[in-house]
């Protein structure tokens, strides 16, 4: 029997909004980005970042391109205090981006904020309190009236405190969040938002900025997108607001949450690189920027370097980056399965350049975001002959005959099964190599030389068999029938020439070719041969000796 009360929960009202809209937009530009990832606490780091690691991220940032910053709570730290004054008095900040920062409603607070950020050009100053019944309850025991007055006083407070800054040429502007919005009464949100807004005395031209946060996320993604509707539709200075989102990961959909939150009418996103955050974390937002890079749109934001990125996150904030997070994780353009494997490459193989991405299960080109495109394809004993030949080209220049796919797929298989364990790209190469290239017994082709005669060559080869050093010589209507036919003569072995391929690796004057020789041997199955060399006479000429050597070993 379960030990689970589902009786103890409940869930969130949904919102009254029967003609909603959002369900039918699509989008069509890139939000307003704030980062957030410099907030106090540094976002529940459990060794939070000194300040000279906190002028690198600031700086990452900037070379993203955002253009709002939050840089934490000057007036609840002394680290973050002296961070501001140094963005600041070191000129650290573009005149094209807005420092923000986090402030609770409290005179002293609002003062000692203020001094943080003398000499600021662009300045976002976010006042919050909390709003929802269960904070009203709990917490601080007051009514609704009480609340609001807290959030009006403060911004009274703020323009009175603030006017020598704005004399002085400071360009504030005010953020406020209802805290736990997603949690408080639709028509008390607006309240608040709306008491706010008429102390503040908003423009089109000056606009405030209302951050709705879904602090905890306790609803589904479509109520949540009600709820943005629904405060969009009924704000009064519509015009004159900004509309942002705040949301939370507590129950995984803090991406699917904000992408509806956009829909149903938003403006702007708070969110960090790679979601981290108190708890389950915040948005991610290099999730939902690519997201929307994948859909055509321009993100407004660089992760072209995405791997760059990933190591001064993980470098300052010691935090780590998910094998499985979108975009960033180690395994997201990963494939085991052969099936999988054999999908990738065919589409690859026919992605004209220009036309639009279309390769299968990759809904990015890895490239976009500088990634390296030998992860998208992994060796185990789950893999298949497509990803095994998609390493050798893609890593190594060897394309190997579409038949020849099937021969050395099991082979590497086998070699993952014998180990339990994934296959680097250079263990494939070594397993090539010693199946294929490095074949010199009973055979090993020690020179080879032609004469032509009218239609026929004659080919003399010097060959080491069983230790024993032999020539051997043929005739033939080219170089490698003439071979063949000498080691036919020679009794070597009897088979049938099948089929012949070959192409160069590398360029330039000492550029190798490769060969791919098949052949069918009197009563066996066809196998393949490889042959390297500076001359591809001689290439193909090993590669049938490597063949003949598999076929005699076999």
């Amino acid at each position: 029997m379960s030990a689970y009360k589902p009786s103890k929960y409940r869930p969130l009202p949904t919102v009254d909004l029967p003609d909603r809209q959002w369900p039918n937009r699509t989008h069509t530009c890139a939000p307003i980005w704030c980062s957030v990832d410099l907030r106090d606490g540094n976002q529940a780091l459990a060794q939070p970042m000194s300040v000279a690691e906190k002028l690198e991220y600031f700086a990452m940032l900037v070379d993203i391109g955002f253009k709002q910053i939050e840089v934490g709570f000057p007036s609840a730290s002394q680290i973050e205090f002296d961070f501001c004054r140094r963005l600041i008095e070191e000129d650290r900040i573009p005149d094209d981006v807005s420092i923000q920062i986090l402030c609770q409603c409290r005179e002293d607070l609002i003062t000692r904020s203020l001094e943080a950020l003398q000499g600021a050009k662009n300045v976002i100053f976010h006042l919050y309190n909390s709003t929802s019944p269960a904070q009203r309850n709990y917490v601080f025991g007051a009514e609704r009236a009480d609340i609001v007055a807290i959030a009006t006083r403060a911004v009274e407070l703020l323009k009175t405190h603030s006017a020598s800054h704005l004399a002085a040429g400071m360009n504030l502007q005010l953020e406020y969040s209802p805290e736990s919005f997603t949690s408080t009464e639709l028509d008390f949100a607006l309240e608040i938002c709306e008491a706010v807004s008429d102390v503040w005395q908003p423009t089109p031209e000056k606009k405030i900025i209302l951050n709705l946060p879904a602090t905890v996320e306790y609803a589904t993604p479509n109520v949540h997108a009600d709820q943005i509707e629904w405060m969009c539709r009924h704000l009064t200075r519509r015009d004159a607001t900004i509309v942002s989102l705040h949301t939370h990961n507590d129950r995984g959909t803090g991406v699917a949450a904000t992408e509806l939150g956009l829909l149903a009418g938003a403006d702007r996103v708070e969110g960090t690189l790679f979601g981290n955050g108190e708890r389950t974390g915040n948005l991610d937002i290099v999730t939902v920027a690519l997201n929307l890079y994948t859909h055509g749109i321009d993100p407004q934001l660089d992760f072209s370097n995405l791997n760059e990125i990933r190591e001064i996150y993980e470098r300052t904030t010691r935090m780590e980056v998910p094998a499985r997070l979108p975009y960033g994780g180690d395994l997201v353009f990963t494939a085991f399965s052969g099936s999988h494997q054999d999908a990738i490459k065919k589409s690859w193989d026919k992605q004209q350049p220009g036309q639009p991405w279309d390769v299968l299960y990759i809904p990015i080109d890895p490239a976009d975001i500088g990634r390296n495109y030998k992860a998208i394809i992994r060796i185990n004993s789950q893999s298949g002959k497509g990803g095994v030949a998609y390493i050798l080209e893609t890593e190594y220049g060897f394309t190997l005959p579409k038949a020849m796919h099937r021969e050395f797929g099991p082979i590497v298989n086998q070699l993952a099964d014998s180990r339990g364990t994934e296959l680097s790209s250079a263990d494939i190469l070594a397993a090539f190599q010693a199946e294929y290239l490095d074949r010199q017994t009973p055979i090993e082709v020690l020179d080879f030389r032609t004469t032509e005669k009218a239609r026929s060559v004659t080919a003399e080869a010097d060959l080491k068999i069983n230790g024993e050093t032999r020539t051997l010589t043929g005739t033939g209507n080219g170089p490698i029938a003439a071979f063949v036919t000498a080691i036919r003569d020679a009794g070597i072995l009897q088979f049938e020439f099948l089929n012949y391929t070959e192409h160069s690796l590398g360029s330039g004057a000492r550029a190798q070719a490769v060969s791919y020789i098949q052949i069918k041997p009197v009563n066996s199955p066809p196998l393949y041969g490889a042959g390297i060399d500076t001359s591809i006479e001689l290439a193909s000429i090993k590669a049938v000796a490597s063949a003949i050597n598999r076929a005699l070993a076999d």
